[in-house]
């Protein structure tokens, strides 16, 4: 039985990778803000004194505890096999809007707060010699688009750190495996008129918690999920900048 943390697992990709493990039949804790969403989704596997399912309240964007709060969560799954970093932020932008509060909120969030608590995941699984680090990036990670340039930014540098920590824990064993999302069904992209048909079409957060599990199985380095958008990840790469800074994308 595997024992997993899933970090912003109240919501959205977490949450569905959270139910999915639980159903699995691994024991899971989530961490997030959200105590009562918590409650919900882990009081159906807690029933009859099998108690799988555990939660911690817990602000990402809250350095100074992160190392504290992911003690607790060793401490109380008894271990740990895998930890998702699914947290992540993306609000609204204008078009012609710099707003640095909004800028902090999504580097706290996307790419400090993954670093905070990946971190001591590392070090934890460099002891203990294996385990599996995944962290939620985004197709929004491949190039500088004029839409929300933070948030690429964060998206861009979660992938780096999760390249290099890769690279550093291949030495003793530990999986690292980036995973990059297109349009999933999740309130980050409520409100934006998303496909909904077609290769590129949204899907629901189960269908890609489905097949981010599957892509771990297998210990995949990265992945993009739905599987099309790599050939989009790599036509995006492609693009001359003259051209790509004059495209509405």
């Amino acid at each position: 039985m595997k024992k997993i943390i899933v970090v912003g697992g109240s919501s959205g990709i977490g949450k569905a990778i959270a139910e999915a493990e639980l159903k699995n039949g691994s024991t899971v804790l989530i961490l997030a803000r959200r105590e009562n969403e918590m409650k919900a989704i882990i009081s159906p596997w807690n029933e009859k004194g099998n108690k799988r399912a555990h939660y911690i309240v817990a602000d990402v964007g809250d350095f100074k505890s992160a190392e504290k709060i992911f003690a607790m969560a060793i401490k109380t799954l008894g271990g740990l096999d895998e930890i998702y970093y699914a947290s992540g932020v993306m609000p609204a932008i204008e078009k012609t809007e710099y707003d640095t509060t909004k800028d902090h909120q999504m580097m706290n969030i996307n790419i400090l707060g993954a670093i905070a608590y990946l971190n001591p995941a590392a070090t934890f699984f460099t002891n203990q010699k294996h385990g599996k680090i995944i962290g939620i990036s985004s197709i929004a990670g491949e190039r500088g688009r004029k839409g929300n340039p933070v948030y690429n930014t964060s998206k861009a540098a979660l992938n780096t750190y999760l390249e290099a920590l890769r690279n550093r824990l291949s030495e003793v064993n530990v999986q690292v495996t980036t995973i990059k999302p297109g349009f999933i069904r999740t309130d980050m992209v409520k409100g934006l008129p998303l496909p909904e048909k077609g290769l590129l079409k949204v899907i629901s957060p189960e269908d890609a918690a489905d097949s981010i599990l599957k892509i771990v199985a297998k210990g995949k380095d990265e992945a993009f999920v739905p599987g099309i958008w790599a050939l989009v990840g790599l036509i995006i790469r492609n693009i001359p900048n003259f051209i790509f800074k004059k495209m509405s994308i």
